[in-house]
């Protein structure tokens, strides 16, 4: 067997049934020889994007997957690798290297090397014979752990060297749980809370520990909120639901966190970041996390729990059986929730109802989650004013029905999301929120998905500016109109042979939106381009003194 042909052979035992790439990485047709689909994508971004997502969307049980040529394919996927190591999501990336006799010779890029910073692993194979190995550890660190990008590079005069006979198994995943004298230390501040908040993360998606946070907030009538990356962890339709803690909130958010006696971190990091939420200093914090290196790094915590949010959930739910006599009343608390966010929606009530054009991106937004099926739908946002525009709006029944994101801020990280999370889960409706300066950063890959038949739906906001900097940029805005963008996105996408629509007045959002999901149902992809004002009011609420 020949090191190309053992490296897919070894890919498609670890249930690795796309390889996004883009040529030349003869790892492509090794690859499709043995039925693992290639997709090709314009940009190495976008597919590193499209990986993240498959892994995402089946809580890593599916690992993406991305190729590329050596040198400048390896440089320009190194944005991706890093979103996807911000993020701790398992990638496995596979880029070709520069023939052994020349990797270390500069100005030749060594991923292996300069992609250390942004990866898990980072290791190259040299030696075919070593193959199995280097592969069995990449996948060992994807499958254990807190995620990450693990990168092997296959340097280009390597492929046809002999390996002998495959010897390869696939690689165990393990789970770990929390020190059972913490878990009961944890469990007595809970059970003697007064207001209680649970902060949930990323850690419960990978965990797929939704069940238990539920069984938690109700045993405990805690109200939760989640990072922008685990919004969708809780049912934000459940009474006890506040809402993301992103950079812009709903009002329930920063409500009760600055009420809270005791906030429990769970599956998250707290890291500091512009665009979550700051943790209040005067509660008695619980941060449960899978990392270690996590504990007090931004926040000052009382209590470790260190292991997988499951296994912590399950821990603390058994220790909390022996000190509660049932689930509180939730009533009270329920009511609060519902009392707050009903006087914040009221104040918003003028943008998200407005009948003017150019359009709000706020009634925009509202009429799409009224048009969709939120349970059956994964949605994104793109950096910038669609995500603060969509995140504290957007009510998420379902696990994974959003995916969220924001400790880095990539714009045009949105459409790839969506793709591959289409490809992960083709029964759902995948839509990706752009905005019209996201669009110049990946639009041209509107036509991977049209060509790969990938029907996504595409949301566009185009206020022809970048207005989220029309604050910060007056001077050159007035002068030289810097912040100006232009461009007919809808003529783009059926140009590219995708559905194409765009829309200015209120009363044609819904039938745009209904038009193009049934395109997407017939496999076509589509985008729907709405001209909207230039909006720079956000619902950014600090934390009360």
């Amino acid at each position: 067997m020949k090191l190309g042909e053992a490296i897919a052979e070894i890919m498609k035992r670890e249930g690795i049934e796309v390889l996004l790439g883009y040529p030349v990485n003869h790892l492509i047709e090794f690859a499709a020889a043995i039925d693992i689909r290639p997709i090709m994508v314009r940009q190495e971004r976008i597919g590193l994007h499209m990986a993240d997502a498959i892994s995402r969307v089946t809580s890593g049980r599916k690992i993406g997957a991305f190729c590329m040529q050596h040198g400048p394919g390896a440089e320009n996927a190194y944005g991706g690798v890093a979103q996807c190591f911000g993020e701790s999501v398992p990638v496995l990336v596979l880029p070709m290297g520069y023939p052994r006799r020349l990797a270390h010779v500069a100005p030749n890029f060594n991923a292996a090397i300069q992609m250390r910073g942004v990866t898990k692993s980072a290791e190259p194979i040299v030696l075919a014979s070593e193959v199995s190995a280097v592969m069995r550890r990449a996948f060992s660190r994807l499958r254990n752990g807190r995620g990450g990008p693990c990168l092997v590079e296959i340097p280009s005069d390597m492929w046809h060297e002999e390996v002998g006979p495959l010897d390869y198994t696939p690689v165990a995943s393990t789970r770990w749980g929390p020190d059972p004298g913490d878990v009961e230390r944890a469990a007595a501040l809970l059970a003697a809370a007064k207001r209680p908040v649970i902060y949930a993360g990323t850690g419960v998606h990978w965990a797929q520990a939704w069940p238990q946070l539920r069984a938690l907030a109700e045993l405990l009538a805690a109200p939760v909120t989640t990072s922008l990356g685990g919004k969708s962890a809780f049912p934000e339709t459940h009474p006890l639901a506040l809402g993301a803690a992103g950079l812009a909130v709903p009002a329930t958010v920063p409500h009760f966190l600055s009420r809270a006696d005791v906030i429990l971190g769970i599956g998250c990091s707290f890291t500091e970041s512009n665009f979550a939420v700051k943790m209040p200093r005067g509660p008695r914090i619980i941060h449960a996390t899978l990392d270690p290196d996590h504990l007090s790094k931004d926040v000052p915590i009382e209590l470790g729990l260190v292991g997988d949010a499951a296994l912590t959930l399950d821990a603390l739910l058994a220790a909390l059986a022996d000190r509660l006599e049932g689930p509180r009343d939730a009533a009270p608390v329920a009511a609060e929730i519902a009392a707050v966010r009903e006087a914040w929606l009221a104040e918003w009530a003028e943008k998200r109802d407005s009948d003017a054009s150019p359009l709000s991106p706020y009634r925009v937004l509202r009429d799409l989650w009224r048009t969709v099926d939120p349970a059956n739908t994964i949605i994104t946002h793109d950096a910038g004013s669609p995500r603060d525009q969509l995140s504290p709006f957007w009510v998420s029944p379902t696990p994974l029905s959003y995916l969220g994101w924001g400790k880095t801020t990539q714009l045009g990280y949105g459409l790839g999301l969506a793709m591959g999370a289409k490809l992960a889960a083709p029964e759902k409706l995948c839509i990706n929120v752009w905005g019209d300066a996201a669009i110049g950063f990946t639009g041209m890959d509107f036509e991977t998905a049209v060509r790969e038949r990938i029907p996504i739906l595409s949301v566009l906001l185009n206020n022809f500016s970048m207005a989220i900097e029309l604050k910060v940029m007056p001077i050159s805005t007035e002068k030289y109109r810097s912040t100006d963008i232009s461009g007919d996105y809808a003529a783009m996408a059926r140009a590219f042979g995708g559905h194409g629509e765009r829309v200015e007045r209120a009363a044609d959002i819904v039938p745009a939106l209904k038009r193009a999901i049934a395109a997407t149902r017939e496999g076509t992809p589509a985008l729907v381009e709405f001209i909207t004002a230039k909006e720079t009011a956000v619902s950014r609420i600090p934390m009360p003194a």
